[in-house]
């Protein structure tokens, strides 16, 4: 009998679990969810949802294989394993606009065929590279004449909202989100929206009313839900899913979508034959190591994770703390089909283990599968844009990956005297001789490359 581990993010639904298994991923349906299961597999709800491209894969095995059958497990069912699993406060706009708009897509398709979604929680939508994508099987249920949106409230929170806190207000979702993991509630959004935005058609009826009758259904101790009001029609419960997606797909980030970085892979210190070595070196050393996962630390726009893409890269997870960068990068990855997804990640401050215990959303170096790492113009960010210890920066690039290409800006190239202008160097140990060390003492020193008049080295390392 195999040994199953419970995914430790999945005890919220009682309907079953996900477990992992010798790296393949399974779905417990429990008891109670197994009538609509089965309504729903009849209908072949579920193989038409993923053939359209809306629902993860799901394959029905023999329940004796799961090592913790008991009489309330009537179902076991296999998933494709996805690259990476990743949450709402680590995409950009772009990533999570695309997420809201794949949820409501699907609501539309299952409504269109008797089917509704019985939560609306973003962290059912995965990226399969730069394809969204819906991971629970056990969220949906068989439409009830006349029902109301129950999740209406959720979606706001989980999507609607942490967008319109960026496009209205032109803060950033992302610190909000992952401070409060169930989204940005509308009540504090509501306070934010300038007076003359309330009065939005899409703005008063998705935050400002719901936020209201909660808080006065809350004042008199009363659950605030559709009891008692008159059946709603289907024809009327597709037009406001469909209101609602015009609304999202029109949104767009306040303001001039500018970001300290966007513009990097165009404007730096690299003269055009210099930037080419630079992307050769990336080139041979994915041609030569073949990496099925790699990771792009500091990928901006996500030039160099598609040229390691070109030289044989299964997949890249690439990281950035710039959003504009960020959503220039997922646009490229849409538009070639790459199997590239790009991630917010403010290194000095990655996403920690959160939720409940600290267990129910997997911190990223619990999360990380790479078997090698590209970390380009990046260490001397951490170093000396956040003063973290050149041997710690290094401690934790290594850490990541047996094997990596890593390159190291000297003080007197012109981006760190930019980062120097307006502050003490108060970074003695930051130079060539103590990076080569750092790298040595953890990793061999495969080969070094002199990629700009300025200095750059590119330092290819394996682990022992």
């Amino acid at each position: 009998m195999t040994a199953f581990e419970r995914d430790t993010g999945s005890f919220r639904d009682r309907s079953g679990e996900i477990y992992f298994s010798q790296g393949r991923i399974f779905r417990t349906v429990n008891r109670t969810a197994a009538a609509e299961y089965e309504t729903l597999r009849g209908w072949c709800f579920y193989d038409k949802a993923a053939a359209a491209g809306f629902l993860v894969g799901a394959q029905e095995i023999d329940r004796s294989l799961f090592g913790g059958c008991t009489e309330d497990v009537r179902y076991l069912i296999e998933h494709p394993r996805l690259d990476f699993i990743s949450y709402p406060y680590e995409w950009s706009f772009a990533q999570l606009k695309a997420a809201a708009l794949l949820h409501l897509d699907l609501q539309l398709f299952a409504l269109d065929t008797g089917v509704v979604l019985s939560d609306a929680s973003a962290y059912n939508v995965q990226f399969a590279g730069s394809r969204p994508v819906f991971i629970d099987l056990l969220s949906f249920r068989c439409y009830r004449d006349g029902e109301y949106w129950s999740a209406h409230g959720q979606f706001c929170e989980q999507f609607l909202n942490p967008l319109l806190l960026r496009s209205i207000c032109g803060v950033p979702h992302n610190a909000w989100y992952r401070g409060n993991l169930n989204g940005v509630p509308s009540a504090e959004l509501s306070r934010l929206i300038p007076v003359r935005k309330k009065f939005s058609k899409n703005v008063l009826w998705n935050v400002i009313l719901p936020s209201r009758l909660q808080q006065a259904a809350k004042a008199k101790d009363i659950p605030a839900t559709a009891g008692g009001m008159k059946k709603l029609p289907r024809h009327v419960y597709r037009r406001m899913l469909a209101t609602l997606r015009r609304y999202i797909d029109g949104l767009t980030p306040a303001g001039k979508e500018a970001g300290d970085w966007q513009d990097y892979a165009e404007n730096n210190s690299y003269a055009p034959d210099e930037a080419e070595l630079k992307k050769q070196a990336v080139v041979r050393f994915v041609r030569e190591k073949q990496p099925q996962c790699l990771w792009d630390l500091g990928c901006n726009t996500g030039a160099y994770a598609e040229a390691a893409i070109g030289a044989g890269a299964r997949r890249v997870v690439g990281f950035d703390r710039d959003l504009a960068s960020l959503d220039k990068a997922f646009h490229r990855a849409r538009e070639g089909s790459l199997p590239f997804l790009p991630l917010y990640l403010d290194a000095a401050n990655p996403s920690p283990a959160q939720g409940w215990n600290a267990t129910e959303r997997k911190g990223l170096e619990h999360r990380c599968n790479c078997d090698a790492i590209l970390a380009l113009a990046f260490i001397h960010h951490l170093a000396i844009g956040r003063n973290v210890p050149l041997d710690w920066v290094v401690e934790w690039i290594t850490g990541l990956s047996p094997r990596g290409l890593i390159e190291f800006v000297p003080k007197d190239d012109p981006t760190i005297r930019e980062m120097l202008a307006f502050r003490e160097d108060i970074f003695p140990d930051y130079s060539e001789t103590a990076f080569e060390n750092a790298l040595g003492k953890r990793t061999r020193i495969c080969q070094v490359e002199t990629v700009s008049r300025t200095g750059r080295k590119i330092y290819v390392y394996e682990k022992a």
